[in-house]
């Protein structure tokens, strides 16, 4: 997702710059000049048309906001998220601790900015799991034809499974092996993110899919097919560029996707260990306290809808933006 979000930001700098040099040759006539102007690429219309969904720069302004906070908070807010302090509990908002501490002293803020690492990790990594195997595996059905049946069958058994419950219990097998073999932290930060990607690929896998039904009855896959071309330079040449729109839009909302889960998965006490805060496990071990400090429960809580928010509407304007019918409008 950041990396279309800087193709198209930096496309419409570049198309900026083009035009006020254009306008400023006096090579050009005026009615040359209003023809080249008018002139659109592909990435020029997919930016026009993205900067007019209010909602989508506005989640582009919000999620830059929060990653840049969580990326380099800790640099300006020094205190350790681990630090223990027995005679600062429960504080509220302070010079020194901005949003409070804890039942046991911790700094609610430096809590919040390295849950915020961990969550965004979570929601990348997992994305990037379920993208690349729900591309893969709706390639193949749309293209090959002998793989179609088998392959949906196998999406439609992982729609029909109760998501929840089976990440339970895949948690509840291997978390204190991959414990054993790589540590607490990084053990468990594997598993959760094999697990939500594993289950999060159907969607994209039926969306690619119907998008490759479609293009490779377009004239020039038939024509590549007749000229001999292997298959896998035709997906990798022909079919790929033409679904990159679905598998963007499908980037972003698996980000959100995976937040959340991950969030669900601490919040009932199965994700991370204490010691390890996410905006999920803030959630859960702020929830006993909700009277005393119930900011413990509210800023998490905020965070992961500012984020979940964002990043959907973000996922709403490319969606429009991509959409060859909504663009020109």
């Amino acid at each position: 997702m950041w990396y279309t979000v800087f193709l198209i930001l930096e496309f419409a700098m570049t198309e900026n710059m083009q035009s006020k040099e254009i306008a400023g040759d006096e090579r050009f006539p005026e009615e040359e000049l209003e023809t080249l102007t008018q002139h659109r690429s592909l990435w020029g219309d997919v930016w026009r048309q993205f900067r007019k969904h209010k909602g989508a720069m506005t989640g582009v302004i919000v999620f830059i906001f929060i990653t840049l906070m969580v990326s380099l908070g800790p640099l300006l807010h020094d205190i350790e998220p681990s630090a223990i302090n027995f005679r600062e509990r429960n504080f509220g908002p302070t010079l020194a601790h901005p949003l409070g501490t804890d039942n046991i002293g911790h700094d609610t803020l430096a809590q919040m900015l390295a849950g915020g690492q961990v969550s965004l990790a979570v929601g990348f990594s997992a994305m990037l799991i379920a993208l690349l195997l729900g591309t893969l595996i709706g390639v193949l059905a749309g293209f090959i034809k002998s793989l179609d049946g088998p392959l949906m069958r196998l999406t439609d058994l992982f729609l029909a499974l109760p998501i929840l419950p089976l990440l339970l219990v895949i948690i509840l097998l291997f978390r204190d092996t991959l414990r054993t073999l790589y540590g607490p932290e990084a053990g468990i930060f594997m598993l959760i993110v094999f697990v939500i990607g594993i289950t999060s690929w159907m969607h994209t896998a039926r969306i690619v899919r119907s998008d490759v039904l479609g293009i490779k009855e377009r004239e020039f896959v038939i024509a590549a097919h007749s000229i001999g071309t292997r298959k896998s330079r035709i997906i990798f040449r022909h079919i790929l560029p033409n679904i990159l729109s679905p598998i963007m839009v499908s980037a972003t909302l698996g980000i959100a996707n995976a937040i959340i889960t991950e969030s669900a998965l601490s919040f009932l006490g199965l994700g991370f260990p204490p010691d390890f805060p996410t905006w999920g496990r803030l959630l859960y071990d702020g929830a006993n306290f909700i009277q005393i400090t119930p900011a413990r429960v509210i800023w998490p809580g905020l965070f992961i809808a500012l984020t979940v928010l964002s990043v959907n509407y973000i996922g709403d304007g490319l969606r429009d933006a991509l959409d060859p019918r909504l663009r020109g409008r």
